[in-house]
């Protein structure tokens, strides 16, 4: 049985899935590591951490392989394989020579270039910006985040112009550490949220690099998202293992959602909320403050290159919420317990929740907003404030479906979810009242990782392309929408009456 080693790289754990050829897990291995917040709006990854603790469950993961193999013939679990699936946007700065960090990396919740970046659009680059890399300007996306690095780390700008050091989002930094610095790659998907590239030539962008004082020295190279990419070191899991499949997260599920068709869309329920809609071959300019970026470029029948783009709105806290709620608050003992909580209360009692912790993303894309908790009355309890929690995840997810729609023209008749809270069945029932549509949710949920495998077997020759991967999608639940129109219109209009009381309140 020809195996697929995917490689998950997320905000708050490292994680390693292996694939059968049907698309199945068939082992699986998770460790979570530090989260760092030395000022507030700053939130930092150690990249050896986040290299450990992902070596350390792909070891864990051949190792049950291993295991599963007894009583079978030699080699009925081959790895033919590795795919790679990050967390988007994160930046680290490293040593080419020695492979390591220069600093702390830099996550994409971090808000620390906040005021570069109202610098540059009081400059009049936003325009420019959105144009060349379909990105709203924001400290969400990496550019202002190296900038920040290299001028911040001592000695950083003048060894980076050497080309001593490189940059890259998470999928580098793991492709360089599993080929022991041999190759230094990314792909057009990860490559689109730096605000460097150029999404129409597919290249970085010298007048961007310009803007933001980048040196070309310090990138990656840009790839195809299924490709042959290079080999991990033997000595790493056991054996040399082609890295074949690259895509961030988000992109990621898309391609393991089996959303090849333009107008189909997702929705990952994670530490944020992602929702991309395929547009084809095109890319759409958005009209409503939503990202237009890169799906992947890989396989597809006719050309073994084409590139899909696609419609992107983004939640800032969907899962994190909840760990507030649970950490912060300790209103939950752990994450699955709010679905309970939540379900004793028929509705919030007015209450709304709205969780700008890290400022709004699309469509508002307000920095300075901050998390409001509006209409407590003393009948509040924390059941009404959970429910009010899992509500607000639905209906910034309703906001960007919305704004969606808008730019692609069409009418979506499903939405696909994914994640780990889109096995909260209280959750999806409020994301189908509140958009108006049917939601999915497949069998096999773990479709971020499942995505990258796909990617890395359509180069190696596991699945020959798009109709036999949509053929393995299956559906696990649809939930139907039971909200009636004027009700669901007005449950939006009164959250975006909450949303107004979130938005500028830091003050610069």
């Amino acid at each position: 049985m020809r195996i697929i080693l995917a490689l998950d790289q997320g905000t708050t754990s490292s994680r390693a899935m292996a694939f059968d050829e049907r698309g199945q897990v068939v082992a699986l291995a998770q460790r979570e590591f530090a989260q760092h917040f030395p000022r507030p709006g700053w939130v930092e990854h150690d990249a050896d951490d986040i290299w450990d603790t992902q070596l350390a469950v792909a070891r864990e993961c051949v190792q049950k392989l291993s295991l599963a193999r007894s009583g079978q013939a030699q080699g009925a679990h081959q790895i033919v394989a590795i795919g790679i699936a990050n967390q988007r946007e994160t930046t680290v700065l490293w040593e080419r020579a020695t492979g390591r960090p220069v600093a702390r990396a830099i996550v994409w919740q971090d808000r620390r270039t906040t005021a570069r970046c109202e610098q540059l659009r009081s400059a009049g680059k936003a325009a420019l910006i959105q144009r060349k890399t379909g990105l709203v300007l924001d400290a969400y996306f990496s550019a202002t985040k190296l900038e920040w690095l290299l001028d911040q780390v001592p000695g950083a700008r003048a060894r980076a112009e050497a080309g001593e050091l490189a940059f890259g989002t998470i999928d580098s930094w793991l492709i360089f550490k599993l080929t022991q610095g041999r190759v230094h790659a990314t792909d057009p998907g990860n490559a689109a949220r730096t605000l460097l590239m150029n999404i129409h030539t597919l290249d970085w962008d010298n007048e961007l690099l310009a803007l933001f004082h980048i040196p070309r020295a310090v990138l990656p190279r840009i790839v195809p998202s299924s490709s042959m990419l290079g080999e991990a070191a033997p000595q790493w899991l056991g054996a040399a293992i082609p890295i074949a499949g690259v895509a961030g997260d988000q992109q990621a599920a898309t391609f393991g959602q089996a959303c090849f068709a333009p107008g189909m869309a997702k929705n990952t329920y994670g530490t944020g909320c992602f929702m991309l809609m395929n547009t084809g071959t095109q890319a759409v300019a958005s009209r409503n403050r939503l990202l237009t970026t890169v799906g992947w470029q890989g396989p597809a029948p006719g050309d073994a290159r084409r590139t899909a783009y696609c419609l992107e709105g983004s939640v800032f806290m969907a899962g994190a919420t909840v760990q507030w709620l649970r950490d912060g608050l300790q209103m939950i003992r752990t994450a699955p317990d709010i679905e309970a909580l939540a379900a004793s209360v028929p509705d919030t009692g007015d209450v709304y929740l709205v969780p700008a912790f890290a400022g709004l993303g699309a469509p508002d894309w307000d920095g300075r907003a901050r998390g409001a908790l509006v209409g407590l009355t003393r009948g509040t309890t924390r059941a009404h404030i959970a429910r009010a929690a899992l509500e607000a995840i639905a209906l910034q997810s309703a906001d960007l479906f919305g704004a969606m729609v808008r730019d692609a023209g069409m009418q979506l008749t499903e939405l696909r979810v994914d994640g780990g809270a889109s096995g909260n069945d209280l959750l999806m029932q409020m994301q189908a009242d509140l958009l108006g549509v049917p939601v999915v949710r497949p069998q096999v949920t773990e479709t971020t990782a499942l995505g990258v495998a796909y990617l890395a077997g359509l180069a190696t020759g596991v699945w020959c392309g798009g109709a036999e991967i949509a053929a393995q999608w299956a559906v696990d639940r649809r939930f139907e929408p039971r909200l009636a129109e004027p009700a669901r219109r007005a449950r939006v209009a009164r959250w975006r009456e909450a949303v107004e009381r979130s938005r500028g309140w830091a003050k610069k």
